[in-house]
């Protein structure tokens, strides 16, 4: 079976297990090499994504100048809104445009008030953001502070070549294991603001807790894990297992009524995760050559197929997830499992209609609810190769003609 995603982990990585060394010369080089990567003059590492915005809202201090309100897209990860409530802060979701996935700026413009204190630039399923949309927001707003979200969008590149994590004060990105590159678990907060980075540092290292001897042995257990679970004969019923909803405590990241952040959200990074996070990025060039390669091939293949509406073609995007919009998803994903291909249903959800959000500020017209039954994303995982993308054009093809 083809899996919906699968991590660049290797049995070789295994070795990682036998690692002895100091933890915090371990995260300090893992955040010297993602700086690095990033081409940005700090990194600081979280335990989560979504704690890193937490910290990040937290050392910005909006409500001293009065500014309590946070923009943010509708179609999103809701994670990202649950750290923008608990660190205290409001947040305002705005819709998606009418071209993409990504926010729409006119709705944006709308949302921003004297109570706007910051927007989450989010190029979503890594579709670079409009540069030149945002600079003209940030010229009629020079008081609104930038932060990009990165998550699924690792150094992409906009039209003009900036990289998006540069275009604001910073970036953060999660590294579960569906991501681009990994620390099985971890969050990261990228910036060329030294005097950011250096308070931002200092917040974490006095808030959050060293990780447990506890986290430190099932972060292990579950790197092992993942690497087991990805095996191909092994991957078949791990799929059967989550059909069935036996895997759902694992799967399930967010409760739709609740509001919160996971309970070890303030347990720092462990060495295995800085060690495997190190590891990983030295692998973002081939796995984004990769993801590349095959997302040009769904092009080439996928472009006249009826019912199909295909993303951008933008030259800069990652391609986290290579998402295609169509009437005839539940069918197609459907058809693709019975011929062993697993596509995925990344963000089934507009997060102004859950309900610890429907009451929140919003501007839009609710395009985004398009979006939840009627989006797929393909393979564009290492694991996926030539001939594998080949087959899957074939399959879906077959599957949106009939």
């Amino acid at each position: 079976m083809i899996p919906r995603f699968k991590p660049d982990i290797r049995l070789s990585d295994m070795l990682l297990l036998l690692a002895s060394g100091n933890r915090t010369k371990a995260i300090q080089s893992f955040e010297s090499t993602f700086a690095k990567l990033a081409g940005q003059r700090e990194a600081i590492a979280f335990p989560y994504g979504r704690t890193a915005l937490f910290m990040m809202l937290k050392a910005l201090d909006l409500h001293a100048s009065g500014k309590s309100e946070i923009i943010c897209p509708s179609y999103t990860c809701v994670v990202v809104a649950h750290a923008i409530t608990l660190s205290g802060h409001t947040p305002v979701f705005v819709d998606s445009a009418n071209h993409g996935y990504n926010m729409d700026w006119k709705e944006t413009e709308k949302a921003t008030n004297e109570k706007t204190g910051a927007i989450i630039v989010t190029s979503i399923f890594g579709n670079p953001i409009d540069a030149k949309q945002l600079e003209n927001y940030r010229a009629r707003h020079p008081s609104v502070i930038i932060l990009q979200d990165c998550a699924h969008s690792f150094m992409a590149s906009t039209a003009e070549g900036a990289l998006v994590n540069m275009l604001g004060k910073a970036a953060f990105y999660g590294l579960n294991i569906s991501k681009i590159i990994t620390s099985i678990f971890g969050g990261m907060v990228t910036t060329d603001d030294i005097d950011f980075a250096h308070l931002l540092r200092e917040i974490r290292d006095r808030e959050i807790a060293p990780p447990s001897l506890r986290k430190a042995i099932q972060r292990r257990l579950y790197f092992i894990a993942a690497y087991v679970a990805f095996v191909p004969p092994v991957y078949g019923m791990v799929n059967w297992l989550e059909r069935k909803g036996y895997l759902a405590r694992f799967a399930q990241y967010y409760d739709p009524t609740k509001i919160n952040l996971p309970s070890d959200a303030f347990e720092g990074l462990s060495a295995i995760e800085a060690r495997i996070g190190q590891l990983q990025c030295s692998r973002y060039a081939y796995i984004i050559a990769h993801r590349r390669k095959i997302a040009r091939l769904y092009f080439e293949g996928l472009g006249g197929v009826k019912e199909l509406t295909l993303p951008e073609n933008a030259s800069g995007a990652t391609w986290s997830h290579f998402v295609i919009y169509t009437p005839k998803a539940k069918d197609i994903i459907a058809k693709c499992l019975a011929h062993g291909i697993q596509l995925g249903e990344l963000i089934d959800y507009d997060i102004i209609d859950m309900p610890a959000y429907q009451n929140a500020i919003y501007h839009g017209t609710h395009r985004a609810r398009e979006f939840v039954h009627n989006v797929i994303n393909l393979p564009v995982h290492v694991g996926v190769s030539e001939k594998d993308a080949r087959r899957i054009v074939d399959v879906i093809t077959l599957c949106a003609s009939t």
